[in-house]
C-alpha cells in the first residue's frame, strides 16, 4: 500500500507541470532529434518538458535516488514518454560508489528534492540514506554510445562542479547547451563555488547568461550566492547580439 506522502508526490508529479514558462526557450535549445541530460531528473519535471522538445530524440533522465525514481517511472509510463530512458546513476567527477542523504520532514515525508551526495546536514533531525552508483558523463556518454548530446540540465545540490569535472570530454566533443542550478551553500560541500563553475566553463569555451524577468536571456558573471544558469558555446547562433565577444 502506498504512503500518503508518497501518493501525494506522485499525485503532483502526474498532474502539474512546473518549469512551464521555460518550454518555449528550451524548444530552441533542445532539437527535435536532440539528446538531453536530465541530471537529477527527481520526480520528472523536466523530463516531461524535454520530452517534448526531443519528440524525435532521447532524454536520459538521471536520478540515483530510489524514492523519486519510483515515481518517475510512473511518470514515464503514465505520460507515455517513449523517448524517455531512466538511468539510476549519480553524476560526478570520478567514478566509485557515493551516499545518498535524503532528509526526513517533520511530518514524515521524505524531502527529495533535498537530496544530495555526500554527509547528512545538523539541521535535518532525521535522514535516509542509501548507496547508490556514481559515473561521469564522459562514461555514461561511451556507455549509452552517444553519438551526439544536445542539452544538459543538472540539479543534483552541490555537485554540479564535480559532475562537469567528469563532463569535460563530451562538453569539448558535443558543445552541448546547459542549464545547471548553481548555489554556493550547496556547492560548499565539495569544496567548490559558482565561479568555479564559471571558470571550468570559460576555459572550454562558454559563456554564461541568466533569465531576465521576461524571460529573455542576459549575460551573467559569476554570482555570489545562487541561481540556474545557462552556459552557451562561442559561435551558439543563440546568443549571437547578446554580447558575445570571440
Amino acid at each position: 500500500m502506498l504512503s500518503a506522502s508518497f501518493a501525494a508526490h506522485l499525485w503532483k508529479a502526474l498532474t502539474r507541470q512546473h518549469h512551464r514558462a521555460l518550454l518555449p526557450l528550451l524548444a530552441r535549445c533542445v532539437p527535435r532529434e536532440g539528446i538531453v541530460l536530465d541530471v537529477g531528473a527527481h520526480a520528472g519535471q523536466y523530463a516531461k518538458l524535454f520530452a517534448r522538445c526531443a519528440a524525435a530524440g532521447r532524454v536520459y533522465a538521471v536520478e540515483p535516488g530510489a524514492y523519486p525514481r519510483a515515481i518517475l517511472r510512473s511518470v514515464v509510463a503514465l505520460h507515455s514518454l517513449g523517448n524517455v530512458t531512466i538511468v539510476p546513476a549519480a553524476l560526478g567527477a570520478i567514478p566509485g560508489e557515493a551516499r545518498l542523504v535524503t532528509p526526513v520532514k517533520r511530518g514524515g515525508a521524505r524531502g527529495f528534492g533535498l537530496a544530495h551526495l555526500g554527509e547528512p546536514e545538523a539541521r535535518w533531525r532525521r535522514v535516509v540514506t542509501e548507496s547508490v552508483r556514481q559515473t561521469t558523463i564522459d562514461l555514461l556518454a561511451a556507455e549509452l554510445a552517444l553519438t551526439r548530446l544536445d542539452f544538459v540540465k543538472a540539479d543534483i545540490e552541490g555537485s554540479e562542479v564535480r559532475m562537469l569535472l567528469g563532463a569535460r570530454g563530451s562538453i569539448a566533443r558535443f558543445r552541448p547547451r546547459l542549464l545547471i542550478e548553481l548555489n554556493d551553500a550547496h556547492l560548499a560541500r565539495n569544496g567548490d563555488t559558482a565561479a568555479d563553475a564559471f571558470a571550468l566553463m570559460a576555459g572550454l569555451g562558454y559563456r554564461g547568461f541568466m533569465l531576465r524577468p521576461d524571460l529573455t536571456l542576459a549575460p551573467a558573471a559569476a554570482p555570489s550566492g545562487a541561481g540556474d544558469f545557462w552556459f552557451f558555446p562561442r559561435g551558439d547562433p543563440l546568443i549571437a547580439g547578446l554580447g558575445e565577444t570571440g
